[in-house]
């Protein structure tokens, strides 16, 4: 089957197409054959050597698989069409023509998901649910503001948080806002333009920027009240730093890859900024690292 690899850390052009023997699925496991597998952030990150995710080259990058069940077992039945996330961080290989993942970690793809679509949910759709749900609480009648709320996590985790009963304030740039309106977000901002702080205070943040909207947004929140960061970018913004502040601190470093957690998600419209050919790989990180993207890219083997 056709994978990609890279043999050394660097920039996309290390990124090359080979042949490598199908593997095989073990006990708890199942073999899928690769539809989409979306293209993440992290992904980039892992490739250029700023996370050592999978150790030391080569090996394959990917996380996120939609496809269909080759064999029988595990609770799957030949031809079902699944989606899920492999074991982050220390598995990979979701960039391939064949994937691995635990039984446990998938779903069957609903009618409402095209397999391009699937692809692009997992890792992106759990990170959102497990930091607003699992960290964040997030119950119906609160403010919840979510920044790069038009990116993958934040288009998700605006249509979670809105499913949970939340007024939802998102930022993204004027191009994008009725992208968000058209999700149901209850109020835009252009960060460009307009100064977050100066919003009514809110129940909840989640932080997909990092650096200094983590002290910036603790303004915004209600005394009591959390934000959750998915991005260690403030070192100055800690738990200590919050409690200060009379608010609570999250920190969301590793998404878990659940098959029950997917299955909990509301129906979720999924953008798809660029569906990209295996073989064009690079393209697909030049885009996802442009932070220009609307949604998602995903790679259709």
């Amino acid at each position: 089957m056709r994978v990609i690899t890279q043999k050394t850390v660097g920039d996309p052009s290390v990124l090359e197409v080979a042949e490598v023997a199908t593997p095989v699925a073990g006990p708890g496991e199942v073999l899928v054959e690769v539809g989409a597998a979306g293209v993440n952030p992290v992904d980039t990150y892992v490739r250029g050597g700023g996370f050592p995710a999978l150790g030391e080259p080569p090996f394959t990058l990917g996380w996120d698989v939609a496809g269909t069940v080759v064999h029988d077992g595990e609770g799957f039945a030949a031809g079902d069409e699944v989606f899920g996330l492999l074991d982050f961080p220390g598995t990979g290989g979701g960039y391939a023509e064949y994937a691995v993942l635990k039984a446990s970690s998938l779903v069957k793809r609903p009618s409402w998901l095209t397999v391009e679509q699937a692809g692009a949910v997992p890792m992106a759709a759990l990170t959102a649910w497990q930091a607003l749900v699992g960290r964040g609480g997030v119950t119906a009648g609160q403010r919840v503001l979510v920044h790069a709320a038009a990116g993958g996590v934040g288009h998700f985790a605006v249509q979670i948080a809105k499913a949970r009963g939340a007024h939802v304030i998102g930022t993204a740039s004027a191009a994008k806002h009725d992208f968000l309106r058209s999700l149901g977000v209850d109020e835009v901002i252009d960060y460009r333009h307009q100064d977050f702080t100066e919003i009514e205070p809110v129940d909840v943040v989640l932080d997909t920027i990092g650096g200094e909207y983590a002290e910036r947004s603790a303004r915004v929140i209600k005394q009591g009240g959390v934000l959750v960061s998915i991005i260690p970018g403030n070192p100055a913004f800690d738990v200590d730093r919050a409690s200060a502040l009379g608010i609570r601190f999250e920190l969301v470093l590793s998404v878990v890859a659940s098959g029950a957690d997917l299955a909990a998600l509301p129906q979720l419209k999924v953008q798809i900024d660029h569906a990209v050919p295996l073989a064009d790989v690079a393209k697909a990180h030049e885009l996802v690292a442009s932070g220009r993207t609307t949604g998602k890219v995903v790679l259709v083997p």
